[in-house]
């Protein structure tokens, strides 16, 4: 079973390689023979290099039949997925392709559309966060946001630090149109969750780093993943980049975890509570080489825009925090698909209690802070063994992006997926424990697109299910992460 496991594996990766490459090649070549031609390579030269030499050291004996059937479906299905999704990345009048075809909002939403225009506004004007950038003069800001347009894509509004565009800005140079900037960021997307996968997979032992690598394809394959990858939000990347650094530093490359962590932090704020679980675990070199990447990246933003950028975000985050910038708190739909602990108080709203508005929410969300960070500190101060500290990581994670005060289930669910195959990494491989995983995974997948027609209460109730298991991963990670037993369940 070694060898067949090593092949099919091997396969499979391979393939999701070949797949993003595809993307990436067709946005760097404008042309979709030589994007076939680069996959067709990169694929080739992924399965050779992997039958040489594994990423994760298999053990066969750690891949009971049930598991190995179970994944090798799931893979199928995913690299059947992810290949659809690329056609519709790539060429965005295919919208058959698209994750979810029915949807006019999956198919026109783009996160990604914000960082483009900002990081384009960013040459010429101060106040990237300008609404006027996004929103049409006649928006009537008691109804939901009427967007502009860029091209077929409604173009979102932009949350994030100045720091954040050394990215979307350098990829610019290389795809000045946005749907072939586009098509890049989800090959750049893909390849940088895979590899933060590949790698926390190798970093567990064998037993539990083959069974997080077969149950991988869940992730993959699930419609938060999907839907988030074709909207090109960063929330993946985030957390990939986050939980990469983490294991860089485990590994003693201090410096180039350190910059990934500092961009991250840079990026979202919220990976910030990982520096305080390497403060709280007194990780001075991890911290040093974080900080000094911070100091590096804020300055070679200011360098390429400027001061005014910083000027605007100071100005701007009271109403980031407070979620007074979220224009999807107009839509009783995008409250009810909320996934962050001060939405809570939106939702109460919409079953008609009294006093719940911003001002709520604000404590509610200040209350939770205070929660992420004692069990940040709790986390730090645990000894945990090598299986252990992934979960740790990623409860961490999963904290921080609730505070958040909008947090849309399609950029949620991702982490909680990948915390689910973590924790079931850890268990004895027995069939009750894959049937727990399947049903979890099902329940992470309840997912309503809020074009489809529905009464705003009942998809709160709806949601609550993936909200729930979501909170229920972190807290049994933060348990498990700091003794965890292979044998016993999840």
């Amino acid at each position: 079973m070694d060898s067949r496991l090593r092949v099919l594996v091997s396969l499979s990766l391979g393939a999701t390689c070949g797949i993003f490459a595809f993307a990436g090649a067709a946005a760097l070549t404008d042309s979709r023979l030589a994007a076939i031609l680069i996959a067709t390579l990169a694929a080739g030269l992924g399965v050779l290099l992997v039958l040489k030499r594994p990423i994760v050291a298999l053990d066969a004996a750690a891949c009971p039949r049930s598991l190995a059937i179970v994944s090798g479906l799931v893979t199928l299905l995913a690299l059947v997925q992810l290949a659809r999704l690329a056609v519709f990345m790539v060429d965005p009048t295919q919208t058959a392709y698209s994750s979810i075809p029915s949807s006019q909002w999956e198919i026109e939403h783009s996160c990604l559309s914000a960082y483009f225009v900002s990081a384009q506004a960013a040459s010429t004007s101060p106040n990237i966060y300008d609404d006027a950038l996004f929103t049409m003069p006649d928006d009537d800001p008691n109804t939901p946001r009427k967007a502009r347009m860029i091209g077929a894509f409604k173009t979102d509004v932009f949350e994030y630090p100045p720091p954040f565009l050394l990215l979307p800005r350098a990829l610019m140079h290389l795809t000045p149109d946005f749907v072939r900037f586009r098509s890049l960021w989800f090959g750049l997307s893909g390849g940088v969750i895979l590899l933060a996968l590949l790698a926390v997979a190798r970093f567990l032992g064998p037993p539990a780093g083959t069974r997080a690598l077969l149950l991988s394809p869940l992730v993959w394959l699930s419609v938060p993943m999907l839907s988030m990858l074709q909207k090109g939000n960063v929330q993946g990347m985030v957390i990939a980049a986050a939980m990469l650094a983490m294991v860089l530093f485990e590994r003693r490359r201090c410096a180039t975890g350190g910059a990934i962590l500092a961009f991250a932090t840079l990026s979202k704020l919220y990976p910030g509570l990982l520096i305080l679980y390497l403060l709280v675990r007194r990780q001075w070199r991890a911290l040093a080489w974080t900080a000094a990447f911070a100091v590096a990246f804020m300055v070679l933003a200011f360098l390429d825009i400027g001061w005014g950028p910083y000027v605007a975000f100071v100005d701007r985050l009271p109403a980031l925090l407070g979620g007074d910038a979220f224009p999807a708190f107009r839509n009783p739909l995008a409250m009810a698909i909320n996934f962050s602990i001060p939405g809570l108080a939106f939702k109460a709203k919409l079953f008609g209690i009294p006093g719940m508005s911003f001002g709520a929410a604000k404590i509610v969300g200040w209350v939770y802070t205070l929660v992420a960070v004692a069990a940040t500190i709790y986390a730090g101060l645990r000894t945990a063994t090598g299986d252990g500290k992934p979960l740790l990581w990623m409860a961490i994670l999963i904290l921080a992006t609730l505070r958040s005060p909008f947090l849309p289930q399609a950029y949620a669910a991702v982490p909680s997926l990948w915390m689910l195959t973590l924790l079931a990494a850890t268990c004895s491989p027995t069939p009750g424990t894959l049937l727990t995983v399947l049903f979890a995974w099902v329940g992470l997948n309840i997912y309503w697109p809020i074009d489809w027609p529905i009464h705003a209460r009942r998809l709160a109730v709806i949601s609550a299910v993936p909200q729930a298991l979501t909170v229920v991963l972190a807290v049994l990670a933060l348990r498990r992460g700091s003794n965890p037993q292979s044998s016993s369940p999840i």
